[in-house]
């Protein structure tokens, strides 16, 4: 029998290694694709790409992002989408409209949230150019264009299949619209419950489109403690207490969204939605901070005015020494420990803060199918 010379074995090996790449491809070794969705608290610099107010693009954001400089999170470091993809094994998921999302980069996922939006396309307004749920929709549809002309149509069906969606919006709705200004358009034709119920029914058309285009595993986080941010503890607290009427509106909307979820579950047949309840999550280090290590769940580490609650986050704002100490980090948004408590319950919470099931419990269904 005929013996390889030596130099011939390594192109025999390199030949086998590239038919082997064709079937099984560098891909599929990679963790699932992650997909974010929604405003300012999983916004990973988007805006940074449009012309508008509600950008995070200047110090003193990103303090504590490993390159200490600004990204357009709002955030001192890290936000909830980078501490999943590092529960993931996986990369950040770039944002849709940096130029870097282009080639490999398509395959770790993409994050299409933007700044100022909310449910409804009239949330909002005041920032203009922000991409809204409907236009984040249309992006995902051009992303599987793209990802099609990369790899193919069946495998980035599997690719979305087999993905994670994060989807966090609806704060806004009420901040930012119905209770933006006294007598809102929006406040002004409906009572508060049957605004609610109009977000609902809203917001259950986002994510049946989200299950059309593909996605099979949603997070849906509900809203905050509303009332009790150091923005609107600024604008509306007597004596460091929440604001009751925008705590109502949190409480009314929050468990409705969650009946919405099991109920598009049952229609589907599958438990495709997650439902996160981050107002428990963060009630619990906003009714009782030092517990969770911090000084203070009213005032926040970056701003102005009472609380620092005034405006926005700027190099000319006060700053906290160590944002480990606040639970939030700028007037609206958590600081990056906050962010990290919120994802712990995400990833491990029993059902009083996921349901049906936490992300962990999903990951090992999903990896023994």
């Amino acid at each position: 029998m005929a013996t390889l010379s030596p130099s011939f074995v390594p192109l025999v090996v390199l030949g086998l290694v590239l038919v082997l790449g064709d079937i099984v491809p560098r891909s599929e070794a990679r963790p699932r694709a992650f997909f974010v969705f929604g405003d300012s608290l999983v916004d990973n610099g988007n805006n940074n790409y449009l012309l508008t107010t509600a950008r995070a693009d200047a110090p003193p954001y990103g303090i504590d992002y490993p390159t200490r400089r600004p990204t357009g999170r709002f955030s001192n470091g890290f936000n909830i989408p980078d501490l999943i993809s590092q529960r993931l094994g996986a990369q950040a998921t770039l944002p849709y409209l940096s130029p870097e999302l282009r080639g490999e980069n398509l395959l770790v996922g993409a994050n299409f949230a933007s700044a100022g939006i909310g449910i409804l396309n009239d949330t909002g307004v005041q920032f203009i150019n922000i991409i809204r749920m409907y236009r984040q929709l249309e992006y995902f549809e051009e992303y599987q264009r793209r990802v099609t002309a990369l790899i193919g149509a069946s495998r980035t069906k599997r690719l979305v299949n087999q993905a994670l969606v994060l989807i966090t919006v609806g704060g806004n709705d009420f901040v930012n619209n119905y209770y933006l200004v006294p007598f809102s358009a929006r406040s002004r034709q409906y009572p508060l419950p049957e605004y609610v119920k109009f977000l609902i029914s809203e917001y259950q058309k986002l994510l049946q489109r989200l299950y059309d285009l593909g996605a099979r595993r949603v997070l849906v986080t509900g809203t905050g403690p509303l009332g009790c941010v150091p923005a609107e503890l600024a604008l509306r607290s007597r004596n460091g207490q929440c604001d009751p009427e925008l705590q109502r509106a949190a409480a009314l909307y929050n468990p409705q969204l969650e009946q919405m979820i099991q109920q598009l579950n049952r229609k589907i047949g599958s438990d495709i939605f997650i439902a996160a309840n981050t107002a428990q999550m963060h009630n619990d280090f906003v009714s009782n901070p030092t517990a969770n290590g911090f000084v203070t769940s009213k005032v926040a580490c970056c701003g102005q005015g009472p609380y620092n609650g005034i405006g926005l986050c700027t190099p000319l704002s006060n700053l906290c020494p160590n944002r480990d100490l606040y639970a939030f980090w700028d007037p609206f948004h958590p600081s990056e420990k906050a962010n990290r408590l919120i994802v712990e319950q995400i990833m491990s919470g029993s059902t009083r803060y996921m349901k049906p099931m936490n992300l962990s419990t999903i990951l090992a269904l999903d990896a023994s199918t």
